[in-house]
Parts: C-alpha cells; sequence; structure tokens
C-alpha cells in the first residue's frame, strides 16, 4: 500500500495531463518524489496508464474501475485490464464518476483479488463509515461543492476531515484517510496532516499550474 503521508494526484481528462503531458507531469513526480522522499502517486486517464508506469517507478493508479469480471462488458473498465497495463491501484467512486454503495464493495473486492490498492471517494462522514465496513486500502473525504474551487475543505469545512477521521478510525483502524476539494498548498497540505489526515488528493491545483515542480514542492513542503 502507498506509504503515508502522501500526495495523491489525480490528472482527471484535463489536456495538460493527457497522453505524453501524463508521462511528463508523472516522471516530475516520481523526481520529486526519490529527491525528498514524500510518497506520491499519479491517478491517469486508462488509455495513459502503459505508457506512465512503463518507464518510471511511481505508483500509477487508474482513474476507475468497474465491478465486473472479464467477459462481455463492452464499454467498461475491467480491473484485470487496469492491472495489466501496470496500473497499482485505483480511484473508486470519484466525485464525478459515482457508484451505488453494492458497487463501490464489488470494486474493492475485485481489486484486491488482483492486489490493487484502493482509494474509495467519500462525500461526508456517513458514507466514509459506510465504505470503511468494505477495508478499501484508503478513502479521501472531499466535499463534492469543493473540488475544483480555491477554497481548500481544510479552510471550508474542517470539521469533515476530523469528523471522517475520528469515525472511519473508530470502525476500522486500517484505513489510511486522505482529503481532498480545493487543496492547493503546503500550507493545506499541513492543515490535513492536523486535522489527523494521512495526506491529500488534489488535482487542478497542480494540472492547471503553469508552474507545477513548484507547485509540488510547495505541497510538498507542508509534509
Amino acid at each position: 500500500m502507498l506509504k503515508t503521508p502522501a500526495i495523491v494526484l489525480n490528472v482527471k481528462t484535463y489536456t495538460e495531463a493527457t497522453g505524453m503531458n501524463a508521462f511528463e507531469l508523472a516522471s516530475l513526480m516520481e523526481k520529486l518524489s526519490k529527491e525528498t522522499d514524500v510518497s506520491m502517486a499519479i491517478a491517469v486517464q486508462a488509455c495513459d496508464i502503459f505508457h506512465c508506469a512503463k518507464e518510471q517507478g511511481l505508483p500509477i493508479y487508474a482513474q476507475h474501475i468497474d465491478p465486473i469480471k472479464p467477459g462481455s462488458s463492452t464499454g467498461w473498465t475491467l480491473p484485470e485490464a487496469v492491472k495489466s497495463a501496470g496500473a497499482v491501484g485505483t480511484l473508486i467512486n470519484h466525485s464525478e464518476h459515482r457508484l451505488i454503495l453494492a458497487d463501490i464493495d464489488t470494486c474493492i473486492r475485485r481489486a484486491k483479488e488482483l492486489g490493487l490498492d484502493t482509494l474509495v471517494c467519500t462525500n461526508n462522514v456517513a458514507t466514509s463509515k459506510a465504505v470503511s465496513t468494505f477495508s478499501p486500502s484508503m478513502i479521501a473525504v472531499e466535499p463534492p461543492e469543493l473540488i475544483g474551487g480555491d477554497i481548500s475543505v481544510t479552510s471550508a469545512d474542517p470539521g469533515i476531515v476530523s469528523s471522517t477521521v475520528n469515525a472511519v478510525r473508530s470502525l476500522n483502524k486500517t484505513v489510511k484517510i486522505l482529503c481532498g476539494a480545493g487543496v492547493k498548498n503546503g500550507k493545506d497540505v499541513t492543515k490535513a496532516i492536523e486535522l489527523g489526515a494521512d495526506g491529500v488528493l488534489l488535482a487542478s491545483g497542480v494540472v492547471k499550474a503553469k508552474n507545477k515542480e513548484e507547485v509540488l514542492r510547495d505541497l510538498i513542503s507542508g509534509i
């Protein structure tokens, strides 16, 4: 499982992190991770997993898997496929690709069968508690209204972070807890850890930045 505290970057489908751009960003993160000994991972589009995983050691995550087994499921994302491409883990239930609880449970079980780490996104304390009973590797609590914004969850709603940490750990002490939504800088990372989180999940703060290395170094400084 990913060492914590950790910074996990979800590049979504931004052109700034698609194709060769995704590879270059993953390479930059690997360089900085080795240089600073701070744990980082990147979640890329399914079509970019193989390219990003082939030539570097940074943990590569899929952005999604579907609750399916090999067979007739055209257009779905097969867990075996992302594993074969080189992913070591996957996001599940991001707010932009939500699943029902039963499917979250199946995705976690399928990923475990293949040895894939699971980072399940949740939108509140109640969902975090429910998901923790499925024993994913990690949970990332992200209030949807703050995702992609300029105000970090650690400032706008610190209570949801600390409450999620307390609630999840009361049920399952093995699950790591990240926080996301609006995370932009090292101060946000420091605050997340002070609130009890094991790291952060973010996207646009890095992907849309003009100087990605500068932003990443600032985030790393928070750890």
